[in-house]
């Protein structure tokens, strides 16, 4: 099995953004979808999640509000605010030019 590979500083605030951007989610949900999508590559633990989640509601990337699971379950729920959706804007654009010019320095014999 492969190993799941850490999470470059930063990088976690952008992939909550980019998930909550289909709409809101709980945060058990949020980092089983990152799971999901990254083909289980991307592990996000519970210690790294929550810490995140807050610090974006601080900023007013994201807002949350309590709701039910879908097991009947009390649950926070996460969704991108209008500044949230700017800012995923903005990290997309400057993840494109930082993975192109990684990936151009890696290909250098």
């Amino acid at each position: 099995m492969d190993k799941k590979l850490e999470l470059l500083q930063g990088t976690l605030d952008m992939l909550i953004l980019k998930t909550l951007e289909a709409g809101s989610r709980h945060g058990y949900s949020i980092a089983e979808r990152i799971e999901q999508v990254s083909k289980d590559v991307l592990a996000i633990e519970e210690g790294s999640l929550y810490p995140a989640l807050h610090r974006l509601v601080k900023r007013g990337w994201i807002k949350s509000e309590w709701g039910l699971s879908e097991n009947n379950r009390k649950a926070k729920y996460y969704s991108l605010t209008k500044a949230g959706r700017k800012q995923l804007e903005s990290e997309t654009t400057d993840w494109a030019r930082l993975s192109e010019a990684i990936t151009r320095v890696m290909r250098t014999a």
